[in-house]
């Protein structure tokens, strides 16, 4: 049995899905966000946190995942080149201090590619966001449409399991 961890990583807005793997049978956990686009501990006048302060927020609120549900396995989204590279360092320092709270407490970090979970759960690299709702909540068993960011981190608690089976079944040979 492996309890898994999903993130889809975002500055301003983390996605976490928790799944329970047994054999190939999956359970859903939980899921949601950690929203770090407004707090009102904010040091900046117009409201909106620091960039500083939002990586805190995503540092504590992995680590208050990991602290609740015990996973024993750990996968984030890698980074994606996008379009603005300020977004993409951004994007790289929520990845980062969600991958650190994962190490802090000793758990091995599994990355994949966007490309990667979908494939894993849609059988298409080429997915959009729907595909990835509905098929996160058909293999889950889940009476609803998960939230998008929530969904993502689903897919990617998915695409490591599906993986980690893979990888059991090859080395039995």
């Amino acid at each position: 049995m492996a309890i898994i961890l999903g993130i889809d990583p975002g500055s301003r807005i983390t996605g976490y899905g928790v799944i329970e793997q047994q054999g190939s049978r999956l359970t859903y956990l939980g899921s949601g966000c950690i929203r770090a686009a407004s707090t009102s501990a904010s040091t900046k006048t117009d409201g909106e946190p620091t960039m500083a302060e939002r990586l805190k927020i995503i540092f504590d609120g992995v680590s208050e995942l990991i602290t609740q549900f015990k996973p024993n396995e750990f996968a984030i989204e890698q980074v994606f080149m996008a379009r603005n590279p300020d977004s993409a360092l951004k994007l790289g320092q929520a990845r980062g201090v969600a991958m650190v709270a994962a190490a802090h407490q000793e758990l091995a970090v599994h990355e994949y590619s966007a490309r990667q979970i979908k494939q894993a759960v849609v059988g298409t690299g080429a997915a959009n966001k729907d595909q990835v709702q509905h098929m996160v909540m058909q293999v889950l068993k889940l009476p609803h449409k998960p939230q998008a960011d929530a969904a993502d981190a689903l897919a990617v608690a998915i695409c490591h399991a599906h993986t980690y089976q893979t990888l059991i079944r090859k080395a039995r040979g």
